[in-house]
């Protein structure tokens, strides 16, 4: 994929559209060491928070790719042309822990700038983060009561903030 680096004030996107319709790769670990995960997600959000560009993603306790945020300092999300949604939808079904479920998707992983976790060389966009904050979803907060339906299991979300410290992307990307 031919990206270029997006200063952060020029980088344009659809907030709702991004997460809602065209979704992205949360992953976590190390490229380098080959040890790292990856999953389709498409709650999350991106604005700025403590005067930084910034990622907010969560990911379930149970989920394979949690324990990589956990000891990963930084991640990357990584988003794609609709000609992938095949590869996200495998990505965001089947576990890691099951096999190398990125390597059944063809997409090959790439070296990031900032973070030791990867990119995706198909990804049209690619959003370098830090990991800044952290905090598990606590329902006794919950004040719509239809959201506890979403945890049959009480597996409730931790939420991950990401300092975005690079993004590398398509034209389609960059505010002119």
């Amino acid at each position: 994929m031919n990206r270029s680096s997006i200063p952060l004030d020029r980088l344009r996107l659809d907030p709702l559209t991004i997460w809602d319709k065209t979704w992205f790769l949360l992953t976590a670990g190390n490229f380098e060491s080959g040890q790292f995960n990856t999953m389709t997600v498409s709650w999350g959000s991106l604005g700025t928070l403590w005067n930084k560009p910034m990622a907010q993603v969560f990911v379930r306790p149970t989920r394979h790719t949690y324990e990589f945020m956990e000891s990963a300092d930084n991640f990357t999300l990584s988003a794609f042309s609709e000609k992938h949604r095949d590869a996200l939808r495998l990505l965001g079904t089947r576990s890691g822990r099951d096999g190398d479920k990125v390597a059944e998707t063809g997409l090959r992983p790439s070296p990031c700038s900032q973070v030791s976790s990867p990119g995706f060389e198909e990804a049209e966009l690619v959003l370098e983060c830090r990991k800044i904050y952290w905090q598990d979803l606590d329902p006794q907060h919950f004040l719509d009561p239809s959201i506890e339906g979403e945890y049959p299991k009480k597996d409730y979300h931790r939420v991950y903030l990401g300092e975005i410290l690079a993004a590398f992307g398509v034209e389609k990307y960059l505010r002119r």
